[in-house]
């Protein structure tokens, strides 16, 4: 197997996967949890195939993207090399994009509205695959962040929780740009409160997943019960720098 990347960027790479683990795992002792209760995803948005490639490479089996554009360019990459590896799309998804990613992903975490699950069950059943999808949750209440508020999830559930070939299997929260200490925490534990409740509610087995914490705040998510977490800049770097911003 030819990787792309060198053993500078290889070496980087695995260092800054093991500091998150390290961390991961003392969150999780902290929380009385199990570090096998986390699953660590690794988000390469900007950052060519090269630098997915030696996190995989480094034993990190789950990548994110943010965009189409980028997701499947890389998944084609990782398949010319016979790399299995499980794919989240994590950003905002357009309906026209979504025939060009059904059945390439392991999770789609961004389903804000009704029509977007629709076009992914319709997709779904073109080509006999069941996707797994989590619904995004706005908690934080922020104009700026898509997905359900918390008061309209029971509806969305209701709705598309029975749609054909596809699995509902919990939310997606983003918190806020922190403007005082602890900020993003009360997000997560909001949503851990709710997301425990529409388990609840849904009466489903498929309902465990809860994916919240991206680099900046992570171990605050695994404290209030995260399940996946998104980390880009503690793993590759950071963005602007690399794009010479």
């Amino acid at each position: 197997m030819e990787y792309d990347f060198s053993d500078e960027l290889y070496r980087r790479i695995e260092e800054n996967i093991a500091s998150v683990r390290d961390s991961i795992s003392q969150c999780c002792k902290e929380a009385g949890r199990s570090e096998e209760e986390v699953t660590l995803i690794g988000v390469s948005k900007v950052f060519p195939v090269e630098y997915a490639e030696a996190a995989f490479a480094a034993g990190l089996n789950n990548l994110g993207e943010n965009r189409v554009q980028e997701l499947v360019p890389k998944i084609e990459r990782f398949s010319s090399l016979n790399m299995d590896c499980n794919w989240h799309l994590i950003g905002t998804l357009q309906k026209n994009k979504v025939k060009y990613i059904v059945g390439k992903t392991a999770l789609i975490h961004s389903v804000n509205s009704f029509e977007l699950a629709g076009e992914i069950s319709n997709r779904s059943v073109n080509n006999n695959v069941t996707t797994a999808i989590l619904l995004q949750a706005n908690v934080s209440g922020e104009e700026s962040k898509h997905g359900f508020a918390p008061h309209e999830l029971k509806m969305a559930i209701d709705r598309i929780q029975n749609l054909p070939s596809l699995k509902l299997c919990g939310l997606m929260t983003m918190a806020p740009i922190q403007t005082y200490d602890g900020e993003a925490r009360e997000i997560f534990a909001k949503t851990r409160t709710i997301f425990d409740e529409l388990k609840q509610y849904s009466g489903s087995d498929d309902w465990k997943v809860l994916s919240m914490g991206m680099s900046q705040d992570y171990q605050s998510a695994i404290l209030e019960g995260a399940t996946h977490v998104r980390i880009g800049t503690a793993i590759f770097g950071n963005r602007a720098e690399y794009q010479g911003l």
